[in-house]
């Protein structure tokens, strides 16, 4: 009779004080010795619990100090795996490392087939020979979806057993014991231990053993997975650091850009090889490029699309070879066939914007990668991760893909995340260069407006010969005459300082052709003494004058003929106004030259309609818009050399002239008159504290006191000037005056109707022309509220400049008449109307009172 192994059991179990004694007697240190595997003289046992704590000691040991060495995570998992499958008599152990690829969980197999006398060797599962189970097949997958460990007595009779790697492997599963090794709330690994040896299937004693063991386990995994997770986050660091470094350095061309970064950073990428696939960004074809389509020469592009549309055209592949010696290879327009592309791999990422991490390139069935080595050192392609570039207008513009991850595995979750952050920085980088090339479009695009501006504006060859006939005199082109030969001409041509009575307050352009004014103009710049001090080419002056006629738009005020009145303003009041005595020539010929500039191209509007239309020059210049728009035009003109007046100055005077003329400009600002009113009168205030008239101008233009005052005192002065020539007109004789101010009126009323008509605002009342009877009420107010104050301060300043005062005091007395006679008749217009209505009541009274003693009559028949 045969005794079995389950009597025996049940024998021991039911006598547990005959096990004891037995196992005292029988159980000595050679025999624990053989079954542990170390060496009789470390054991000195006389219990089988003190066996039982040297068995731990002994091995947690070696397993601490394996870790303390730094040993490899895999050698200490291996030791444990060893002394599980010896101690709960599993026939074999194995460890199952989570990891995503392509945002799906898996588990692939890092230990397998691990029992008490393996080799680490044999154990370690190569990159190429993974079993990999996804968490939703298999029971290693359910202890990982799960989280919980398990003991699973009969596999047959759980729903989640697979038997597809016992099929693979011709090994037959029976009882399995399961438990996942987490960190915080992460699966990092499952270990795995199959079909107990001893028994029919793993007891609760095997399971507490077998989580007592991996709590060293779990200690050595953990350390692993944060030091895998600290390096990948290093790397990711100074991936984008360099990257970031790199890219902006190169602002001008995404190739340039892609290249220096993605070259920077290849220690940081952890594989062989990357290449990188640029896409077409054409949208629409030019007419000549669809026409063999239209004509049916030729079919219809029917391939892939990005999401934006775009056809997937490679137009370069730059590809980065890290293995072996480094090297670079730029492929431009790259054939279908290249083996960067024969695989059709960038092209679907590039039509889906998906990112494709390939575990096993060789076996792919939806893809085909070179098989072949790719060149003489035998490299081939093993695993794949392909991720596309997309920039912040979400366009895919070209697709990264990288090769063979250095340690033989293949790309995880972090690797993607790495290569993402690697891709979404370049793709947003783009907007670098595409920002760049849209300056440099738009700059070009400002010249060449500016060119054909300048064509318009600029004095030709043609019109020069109105004023400076070279041709009929000399029968040549001002460029190849004498600087003395032109100034006979112009003595001849220009109309002297009498003949349109430049120096005099009361100047009138009436009688004057626009021709004429320039002819004026020039005559100035001879007046004031500047034309041969600065040696101005007389050429380059006639020219500059010319073009500033052409300059101003013929609209119904701000026009030429304006912009000249404000010029000859200046010029009586340094001469005649004897202004003069306090500025050098240089600043003269600079005041002069911004009075002619002050409202060139002018559009017949005011500062708040730009603001209110969202004209581009209100989003250009945030305040005194239209002033700043008219000195930049200014300078557009003075940087034509042929126009430049200041050509032959250094360049200290140049920056001089230019503070000047921007300080003129921008005072015609009237936002800005009672910012610099209260100056003004302040340095009036102190020039009447002089009795003596020399001391004062040597105050205010003496070099002593230059450098102090001169930036306060004269600037502030020569802005108070500006506002005096920009409201002249209304210092005018009467028989003038009234004439400008209707042309002021109606260049109002026309902005007043694009108000209603364009911006469906009601305008105020001095831009509605349906209030044009209100005009004299409009310039009488004008006249106390903002103009008097500057011709009385003057007039006090420099008695010279009384005929200013004096006739605007006498527009206002006109005006003023013109303003009762209007309201006197509106006033009579008023009574009559109310007389009218109070007659019209009384008619109506007496009619009801009327109607009331009639309106109640009898019939009576008899």
């Amino acid at each position: 009779m045969s005794i079995k192994s389950e009597d025996v059991e049940k024998f021991l179990n039911a006598n547990p004080q005959f096990v004891k004694s037995y196992f005292s007697k029988k159980l000595k240190p050679g025999a624990v010795a053989s079954v542990m595997g170390i060496q009789e003289s470390a054991v000195d046992l006389d219990s089988f619990e003190q066996v039982s704590q040297v068995e731990e000691g002994e091995i947690f040991y070696d397993l601490i100090k394996d870790m303390q060495d730094n040993v490899n995570m895999e050698k200490v998992i291996f030791k444990i795996l060893k002394r599980i499958s010896a101690l709960i008599h599993a026939d074999r152990c194995s460890l199952f490392m989570y990891r995503q690829r392509n945002g799906i969980a898996e588990l692939a197999t890092r230990l397998f087939n691990v029992n008490a006398t393996s080799k680490l060797e044999d154990c370690i599962v190569s990159p190429d020979s993974e079993i990999v189970f996804p968490l939703d097949i298999g029971i290693v997958g359910h202890v990982a979806h799960t989280k919980k460990h398990i003991n699973v007595k009969d596999v047959n009779e759980d729903s989640h057993f697979c038997t597809f790697v016992d099929e693979l492997t011709e090994y037959t599963t029976h009882n399995i014991l399961a438990t996942p090794i987490m960190n915080g709330k992460e699966v990092v690994a499952v270990i795995m231990g199959v079909n107990k040896t001893t028994g029919t299937n793993f007891t609760d004693e095997d399971e507490d053993l077998f989580l007592k063991y991996l709590k060293v386990g779990t200690l050595n995994l953990k350390i692993y997975h944060l030091s895998y997770l600290h390096s990948c986050e290093t790397r990711k660091g100074q991936l984008l650091l360099w990257s970031a470094n790199k890219v902006f350095e190169e602002l001008t061309d995404i190739e340039r850009q892609f290249h220096k970064a993605l070259y920077t950073v290849r220690a940081y990428l952890n594989c062989d090889r990357y290449s990188v696939g640029l896409l077409d960004m054409t949208k629409e074809k030019e007419f000549f490029d669809i026409w063999p389509v239209l004509m049916e020469e030729q079919a219809p592009y029917s391939g892939p699309r990005t999401p934006d549309g775009r056809e997937i055209i490679f137009y370069k592949v730059i590809d980065y070879i890290l293995h072996g010696k480094e090297d670079i290879k730029v492929i431009p327009n790259p054939p279908a066939d290249h083996w960067a592309l024969a695989s059709g791999l960038p092209t679907y990422v590039a039509e889906s914007g998906f990112i494709c991490n390939i575990m096993n390139a060789a076996a792919d069935e939806m893809f085909s990668f070179q098989s072949e080595p790719l060149d003489d050192s035998g490299w081939t392609i093993k695993n794949v991760l392909c991720l596309p570039i997309v920039n912040k207008k979400e366009e895919t513009v070209g697709v990264a893909t990288f090769y063979n991850r250095k340690d033989g595995k293949p790309f995880d979750e972090q690797d993607e995340n790495l290569m993402e952050a690697l891709t979404q920085f370049l793709g947003w980088s783009v907007l670098n260069p595409d920002t760049y090339d849209k300056m440099n479009k738009l700059e070009n695009r400002k010249d060449i407006a500016q060119d054909m501006v300048l064509y318009h504006v600029k004095c030709r060859d043609d019109e020069i010969q109105n004023i400076l006939k070279t041709r009929e005199h000399y029968g040549k082109e001002p460029r190849d005459c004498e600087e003395d030969e032109l100034l006979q001409i112009l003595k001849k041509e220009l109309p002297g300082p009498r003949k349109f009575e430049i120096y005099e307050f009361r100047f009138s352009d009436f009688d004057c052709t626009e021709l004429d004014l320039v002819r004026c103009g020039i005559q100035m710049y001879y007046e004031v003494g500047v034309v041969k001090k600065f040696q101005v080419p007389q050429e380059v002056l006639v020219r500059f004058m010319y073009s500033v006629s052409k300059g101003y738009r013929r609209i119904t005020y701000h026009n030429w003929r304006h912009g000249f009145n404000v010029g000859q303003t200046m010029f009586t009041l340094l001469t005649t106004g004897q202004l003069k005595r306090y500025y050098t020539d240089l600043e003269v010929m600079a005041m002069i030259t911004a009075g002619f500039l002050h409202d060139i191209d002018h559009r017949g509007t005011n500062n708040l309609y730009q603001v209110k239309s969202q004209n581009p020059l209100a989003k250009l210049h945030g305040s005194s818009i239209l002033e700043r728009h008219h000195l930049e035009f200014g300078k557009f003109l003075l940087g034509d050399e042929s126009l430049n007046i200041f050509q032959n100055l250094n360049r200290r005077q140049t920056e001089h002239v230019f503070h000047l003329i921007d300080i003129a400009i921008i005072a015609t600002d009237l936002a800005l008159y009672f910012k610099k009113r209260t100056m003004f009168q302040k340095i009036v205030d102190l020039s009447e504290t002089y009795e003596d008239e020399k001391k004062w101008v040597d105050f205010m233009s003496l070099e002593t006191t230059r450098k102090e005052i001169h930036n306060i005192f004269l600037f502030a002065c020569m802005a108070m000037m500006m506002t005096a020539c920009d409201l002249s007109a209304i210092t005018k004789p009467w028989e003038v005056q009234s004439k400008v101010a209707l042309s002021v009126a109606a260049e109002f009323w026309e902005q007043g109707d694009l108000e209603r008509t364009v911006l469906q605002q009601q305008p105020i009342p001095m831009m509605d022309r349906n209030k044009a009877a209100e005009l004299p009420k409009l310039q009488c107010g004008f006249i106390d509220f903002v103009c008097t104050f500057v011709y009385k301060e003057f007039s006090r300043f420099h008695p010279a400049t009384q005929p200013m005062y004096d006739g605007i005091q006498n527009n206002r007395r006109e005006w003023k008449a013109l303003q009762e006679a209007y309201e006197a008749k509106l006033k009579e217009a008023e009574e009559a109307a109310k007389a009218n209505q109070e007659a019209a009541a009384a008619k109506k009274a007496i009619a009801n009172a009327n109607g009331g003693s009639a309106g109640s009559k009898t019939c009576s028949v008899c």
